[in-house]
């Protein structure tokens, strides 16, 4: 039996509706290098999301390698109740170093939505240990995605991942997303005035008593179509966290690490929230590591006698496991040795003048970009926003025609989402939009669109 037929017959994989897989030819990755990935059939793509917008520094990077097989020679695993390990504790300290102000602590755990289960579970045992027992609800955004594990999908708001759940989940407040190309109040972002904040400083004031936290993804909402929130937002919403004694999550497991053109989305408007959320990138694309930062605050508010039970628990097999820690370290150092960033500049300008060209494709009705991360959203007229009938399935059309042409990427419906390593060079990068360009007017012309 090939590995083909093994997968087809075994494995189901995630997000995804299997009966249309099944009647494809799997695409079985057996090797990486730089931003490029190959097939058991020696087929070269670009690897236009990052492996599920985790790698930075590119497949086989050589220090990561090497960080890897020098802990191997250690130890591969032990755990951190009660214990710590090496790699764990040097990587705490570089996590705090890089972080925004005022985060002094670091629990880790294995994915971004066990990072935001227990930043929630750490929210509201802080409330109870100190004296705040009414606050048991979160504040989040509609079209919020933070993971899904149930407390994660309790705070979200995508109704096509998250609504058959709805029996199993907590309420939680949520206010309107930003979504400015498709506004739910119905106004013009030039003249709106940030009316969407207004909604949030709605809510906070009528039930800020009943709030623990307020989670947000920072800069953009990614799962929700890359949609790239107004200048001043995120700033606004730590502005009315503190206003209204509510304490600011963000989720940085998507945008953290260089994603958006500096280490933190926070950094952009200089926002230091009280709990924060990383994953993906963290270790550079290699293994499953997440981490919560919180405050000292929050942190003091857990300590106590043994007979008083304030202690955290909480805790995962794998957490702060020495080879993905290690994994961490080489890739936070890299960020530093290669000037990442700096290095980074170039190719955002370079994406952001090939996306304007993009745009004036007949189906093409808006593009969102934030740093190194872009979505493109396809429509069926360009003048009042009609969307493509679900059962078309644009999207997946427009990437299954991407792939024919050697470049890797996935939909989130009709938004094609842009997330490439940073590493990718601007040949290769400009070889990847070419390939979007391409597929998107050849799928639209077949529909009959041009």
């Amino acid at each position: 039996m090939s590995l083909k037929d093994i997968d087809k017959k075994y494995v189901w994989h995630p997000f995804t509706q299997m009966k249309y897989a099944l009647q494809e030819e799997p695409v079985i990755i057996e090797e990486g290098r730089g931003a490029w990935i190959k097939d058991i059939d020696g087929k070269w793509y670009i690897d236009g999301v990052s492996s599920l917008w985790v790698n930075v520094h590119g497949h086989r990077h050589p220090a990561i390698d090497k960080a890897i097989r020098a802990q191997l020679d250690k130890i591969a695993h032990s755990t951190m109740l009660g214990l710590s390990n090496v790699p764990a504790t040097i990587l705490a300290k570089k996590l705090i170093d890089i972080a925004p102000k005022g985060l002094k602590k670091v629990f880790y755990s294995d994915s971004g939505s066990e990072a935001v289960e227990i930043a929630l579970k750490m929210a509201f045992q802080y409330c109870q240990q100190t004296g705040q027992t009414k606050k048991k609800k979160f504040l989040t955004l509609v079209n919020a995605y933070h993971g899904d594990t149930i407390g994660s999908v309790s705070v979200g708001g995508i109704d096509l991942f998250h609504k058959i759940y709805k029996p199993l989940l907590f309420r939680s407040f949520k206010a309107p997303t930003p979504y400015c190309y498709r506004c739910p109040l119905g106004l013009d972002k030039r003249t709106c005035k940030m009316r969407c904040l207004s909604e949030v400083e709605s809510i906070m004031k009528k039930h800020h008593k009943e709030i623990a936290a307020m989670i947000v993804e920072p800069l953009v909402q990614a799962a929700a179509g890359m949609l790239v929130y107004p200048k001043g937002y995120l700033g606004g919403i730590r502005k009315l966290c503190s206003k209204y004694n509510i304490l600011m999550i963000v989720d940085e497991v998507a945008m953290g690490f260089g994603r958006t053109g500096k280490m933190f989305a926070c950094d952009h408007e200089g926002v230091s929230p009280d709990l924060m959320c990383v994953a993906k990138g963290i270790t550079g694309g290699y293994l499953p590591v997440a981490a919560t930062l919180t405050t000292q605050r929050i942190f003091d508010a857990f300590l106590g006698k043994h007979e008083e039970h304030r202690t955290f628990y909480h805790g995962h097999t794998y957490t702060g496991n020495p080879l993905g820690c290690a994994a961490a370290n080489a890739s936070i150092d890299l960020f530093k040795k290669e000037g990442t960033i700096a290095k980074l500049r170039p190719k955002i300008k370079l994406l952001s003048r090939r996306l304007n060209e993009i745009k004036k494709l007949a189906h093409v009705g808006d593009i969102r970009q934030s740093g190194f991360l872009a979505g493109i959203e396809i429509v069926r007229d360009k003048r009042t926003k009609k969307e493509f009938p679900a059962v078309d399935k644009i999207g997946i059309k427009v990437i299954m025609e991407a792939r024919k042409h050697g470049l890797i990427i996935r939909p989130l419906g009709d938004v094609i989402v842009i997330m490439p390593p940073l590493c990718i060079s601007p040949v290769d990068l400009g070889k990847m939009l070419d390939i979007i360009q391409l597929s998107i007017n050849k799928v639209t012309r077949s529909e009959g669109m041009q």
